[in-house]
């Protein structure tokens, strides 16, 4: 195995998990101040009324769909009757969908950030060097998704390759040769998705894992106390 394999298949990985998990514990630890999505809603509502919500469900919808395509080993969908060429349609036509619906959604808040003075002058380094990891991994998914798998006769099966080194990887018995052999373009993805993966304690979107649980169950308005204080 060559050194440019380990390095890429094996050391990129477990480096961007390790700082992945680390930066979080770190951002939490010393940053808690500046855990928001540092919204610039009240400088700006022009187009965020339906980019915002166009790029968080397309991308939601696209990471899920990766979850599943990569934890998911295809015995497991073969074993209840879904053909290769079944889940080939069902993902390709699901992604293409979330793909799309992100990719106009992201092109909205670029062009948002980019035309507004109020905006642009909130933007940090941290927020360009993200909008350029999402720009490279958005459009390389919807090239994948629309070239490789819809407009092909022969698609790709990335559960036979990337799929397999993927887990391997949290196995701690990396499977480097399931991926060399993949086209580049989905190399070059799975790369730049580390990278994504790496700096993601370090940017804003460290937002989404403040889910409000707690509004599911809290009333809308509280008008007074449901019990009395103890005095």
């Amino acid at each position: 195995m060559s050194a440019g394999k380990v390095l890429l298949w094996i050391i990129i990985p477990y480096v961007a998990i390790a700082v992945f998990v680390v930066g979080h514990w770190w951002r939490y630890r010393r940053d808690q101040f500046a855990w928001t999505s540092r919204s610039t809603q009240l400088l700006d509502r022009s187009v965020l009324g339906w980019a915002s919500p166009a790029f968080h469900y397309g991308a939601l919808a696209a990471v899920g769909g990766h979850f599943l395509g990569l934890c998911v080993p295809q015995a497991w969908t073969d074993a209840i009757g879904i053909t290769e060429h079944t889940y080939r349609w069902i993902s390709a036509i699901a992604g293409g969908v979330a793909g799309a619906v992100s990719l106009i959604g992201f092109l909205g808040l670029v062009y948002r950030r980019a035309t507004s003075d109020r905006v642009r002058r909130t933007t940090t380094r941290i927020d360009i060097f993200t909008y350029g990891l999402l720009t490279i991994l958005i459009v390389l998914g919807c090239y994948l998704t629309f070239v490789y798998n819809l407009g092909t006769h022969a698609p790709y099966n990335y559960r036979d390759s990337i799929s397999v080194w993927w887990r391997s990887i949290f196995y701690l018995n990396p499977k480097v040769g399931a991926i060399s052999g993949a086209p580049i373009v989905y190399q070059v993805h799975a790369i730049i998705a580390w990278a994504f993966w790496a700096a993601f304690p370090f940017t804003r979107l460290v937002h989404a894992w403040s889910i409000p649980l707690q509004y599911i169950g809290r009333p809308y308005i509280l008008y007074r106390r449901r019990f009395q204080p103890v005095r």
